[in-house]
Order: C-alpha cells, then structure tokens, then sequence
C-alpha cells in the first residue's frame, strides 16, 4: 500500500557495495517526442523538438491502466504506555504487584486499535484474463484489493505473488478480454527519446505527464536489485505502479519512485524496466517466487572505486579501462570464484554485453536463473580474461526454488487469545494446533505451544509466519529458529526445517 512511499534520495553520487544477484528494476511512465536536426551554415547542430502527437499512446495506455485501491483493515496491537499510578490502583489494586500487563519503570502494556487504512496506487493489465503489475509497496500488507478501470468498472483482486527486492508484484482480477498493452524492450530505450507516465496521483485518475528519459541503468540504493529508467515527468503519490509508455504505445517500464527533498515531484522519477519486469512475472506465475541467480561477489562501479582511493588521497592503478565493475570481494562457494575472479578484478562484459557499471551487470544476471551459464569477460593488471561458468541460487547450489507451502509446517497456528496473553503476560504469538506429520512435529513442536519469534522477528499474526517460512525456504540455511513458550509458563527454543 502506497503510504509515505515517496523516497528520497540526497546523495546519489556514489552507491558503494551491492551483493550481486539477479534482479530487477524500477520503471516510470514518459511522455513521447522526437528530436529534430537542424543544419547551420557549417554545422550540424541537435535542437530541442516539438513532442510528438501522444494522443494515440495515452488513449492505449489509459485504456490498461488501473487504479488499485488497498485496505488494511482494523487490527488490536498491545503498546507500552506510560503508566497512571492512580488509575492503575483504582483498576486493579494488585497491579503493582506482579499483575503481568504491568511492565517496569513505570510502563503499562494496553491493548489498542489501529485505524482502519487506504490507499491508492496504479496498475497496468498486461493480459486480456486479468493478470495486473504494480509495485510491492502499493499492495504490502493490504488485506483487500479494488481495481478500478477506466471505464470504471470495478474488480477485487488477489495477490498471485511479490517480490520486494524489485518492488514488483502481480495481482489478478476474474476477467476476460480485458484492454492490455504490448510490452516494449526497455533495453532498445534511448536517452533524450519522449515518454508518458500514465497513473493516478493523489487520486486523480487517469492522469497523464510527459517527460523524456534522462538516463537508463540508474542505481539509487533504495533496493538490493536496482537498474532503473531515469525521467524527468511528473511522478507523484498514487502513480506508483502505473505505466511508462513510448510515443507508439508500448510498455517499457512500471512507475517505481521518484527523486525529491520535499516529498512532491522536483524533476526526477525512476522505474523499473519491462527487462525486469518480465522476468519477475513470469517467474512468480510459474514458481510462486523469483528465481534468481548470483555471481557471488560484491563490487561498486569502477568510477566509485577511483573517487574513493582519490578522496583518500591514495594512488589509483592503471585498470586499463575507466568503466566496468570493481570486484571488491569474492564468495568462496559462488560463481565468480569458479570463475578465478579475485579482488581488484574490473568486470568488463557479461556473454558479451559490455559493462559499464553495476546496475547493468545486475540487470544481466536477473534475467537468468539457477542453472544457466554466463561468460564473465574481466580484467586483471590490464589483461583480458573469460570464463564460462554455471550460476547458482542463494543457498549455493541450482536448485529451482519454490516458495515453501505454508503446510510444510504440518499444524495450525492462530493468534494468542487475550485471556492467554494476560496470563503469560505477553502481547503477542501465535499458538500452535493440530500438529501432524511435518516440521513442527519433526522439531518437537506439539500443540498449544506458543511462537513468540521466528528468526529474531516477532511473530504478531499469522501473515509474520508466513513470510518468515518463505525467506527461509529460500535462504542459503532453510532453517527457523524459534523462540516460543508453553502454556506452563516455560520458555522453549526449536530449529524447524522448512525446505528439503
């Protein structure tokens, strides 16, 4: 859900270290124009064109973009307040003496209500059967979806899958022969070309701002997986998830955030490539999660090495080549050490495709997957070097991932009533029920035992657990180490398997 989502960047010179994996980018929509060459005397000189006429690509893009409303409804939270010792003794006269919503230092646990919240984004349709991209932040945490299309009509939808390392995720709404539009290639973008930016900011739908695209490959620190389309159009709250759209109608990229100091448009907007997007998509349709594989190092621009060794006064080497990634280090089980790449190494092309910085060598390796092979062309004392290695997952291996079923655990959890949390005297967990054949069985978890945390994160509702299965079943150790506790009172530690 699109709340204080609005980012915003203050230094974006230099972007140091990124854990290098497959992933993916941020898109924005533009508006369309063309550039037109005049010819002096002697000279040849590029002038400032006239846009070109964008009403055929805003009609295309309005018909396919959506508004996707959230809800997040009502929920009860305990808090910490401050304690009124008169109130306190007047309600329960035995409060002081070891009531256990009674915290320490004068601190009262009460249960409050948060306020049921909104919120509104934008969505593309980028299938007649209902299959919609937006942003990760526009639906996270939403308990309730509405799609709204430009004939206004109306659709609930449902979260096929997300991916919060992009900041994409896709939805669906049960209908057919619904307007889409054709997906472009982001990578054939050039700087200077025209765009719109379609949405439907601070609720105005149906909105359309024109801009041109004012740099390709931007990385800004916000996410782990970043290459994205740079813009100078109006990019506001709500055009989250829109379309980014060229002159002849085609999707290049998903509005992502825009650059300000203010938190209202100030001339520079980033998306995330249709490139990425592809990937993602077809990736959580099949697999429920993204497949990504990693090159296992971590590196900075080439650029952003020589500023640092000359801004600490430090002598910059002769790399042969002033562009390219700088390998700062390399993991031991990973590709890159199959490879022989080593620290101080400048990677210069990936299956031939030159390499100019990071945000293009992590849009290369998005697209790829567990298992595919990559050529890695580097420099080392300014001689040329490749090799051909495999990609591996996270876990170091090429194993397809899936998103691990909920059901792995073999039980039912529920949230912890509030006579339970009153007597053990805590605020939240979730109680165990039915335990079957699974993990919690296998981990000597049995019922009515209480999860207070799952990998050092608490476990507040059922959703908590959920996400906490499915970072672990992707992670290099697919294990949760729960902090729990039973009804008697006593504090248990287990370690669950959830992944084979």
């Amino acid at each position: 859900m699109e709340k204080n989502n609005i980012k915003i960047i203050k230094d974006m010179k230099k972007i140091n270290s990124y854990v290098l994996g497959g992933l993916c980018a941020l898109s924005l929509t533009f508006s369309t124009g063309t550039a037109i060459e005049a010819q002096a005397a002697t000279l040849a000189v590029e002038q400032a064109g006239q846009p070109v006429d964008l009403t055929y690509a805003s009609k295309k893009a309005l018909a396919a973009v959506v508004s996707v409303k959230t809800v997040q409804n009502s929920k009860t939270q305990t808090v910490e307040v401050n304690s009124d010792p008169f109130s306190d003794f007047f309600s329960d006269p035995f409060g002081f003496f070891g009531n256990p919503n009674q915290g320490n230092g004068g601190k009262q646990r009460r249960q409050v209500r948060t306020p049921k919240q909104e919120g509104l984004g934008s969505g593309v349709i980028i299938s007649p059967d209902g299959y919609i991209v937006t942003n990760n932040h526009v639906v996270a945490g939403a308990d309730e979806l509405t799609v709204t299309l430009e004939d206004n009509r109306e659709f609930n939808a449902k979260i096929i899958g997300t991916d919060p390392t992009t900041d994409l995720a896709l939805i669906k709404v049960e209908a057919k022969n619904l307007p889409t539009l054709p997906i472009g290639d982001s990578d054939k973008l050039k700087v200077g070309q025209w765009v719109i930016a379609v949405g439907n900011p601070f609720g105005l739908s149906n909105t359309v701002t024109a801009g041109i695209i004012s740099a390709k490959a931007r990385s800004i620190g916000a996410n782990g997986v970043e290459s994205f389309i740079q813009t100078d159009a109006a990019i506001n709250r709500g055009n989250s998830g829109g379309a980014l759209v060229t002159a002849d109608g085609e999707l290049v990229g998903i509005n992502a955030m825009l650059y300000s100091e203010t938190g209202s448009y100030s001339g520079y907007g980033f998306a995330i490539p249709t490139a990425i997007m592809n990937k993602v998509v077809a990736d959580l349709k099949q697999y429920g999660t993204v497949q990504r594989a990693y090159l296992g190092i971590r590196g900075t621009d080439l650029h952003n090495q020589i500023d640092n060794l000359k801004d600490n006064s430090k002598d910059v080497p002769d790399y042969g080549t002033d562009n390219g990634v700088y390998v700062a280090s390399v993991e031991d089980d990973g590709a890159g050490a199959a490879a022989g790449l080593k620290e101080g190494d400048i990677i210069t092309k990936i299956d031939g495709k030159t390499i100019n910085k990071m945000a293009e060598l992590q849009e290369v390796i998005n697209n790829k997957k567990p298992g595919d092979k990559a050529t890695i062309t580097w420099l080392r004392n300014k001689k040329e070097m490749s090799k051909t290695v495999v990609l591996k997952n996270k876990q170091g291996n090429t194993k397809i991932m899936k998103t691990a079923d909920f059901a792995v655990l073999g039980a039912n959890v529920l949230p912890v009533s509030d006579a339970l949390k009153k007597q053990l005297g805590i605020s939240y967990g979730l109680q165990v029920k039915n335990v079957k054949k699974g993990a919690f069985k296998d981990g000597g978890i049995e019922d009515g035992f209480i999860i207070i945390s799952a990998n050092d994160k608490p476990m507040k509702t059922i959703a908590d657990l959920q996400e906490a299965v499915k970072e672990a079943s992707l992670s290099k150790n697919p294990v949760l180490f729960i902090t729990g506790i039973w009804p008697s009172g006593k504090t248990d530690y287990k370690a669950i398997k959830v992944s084979e």
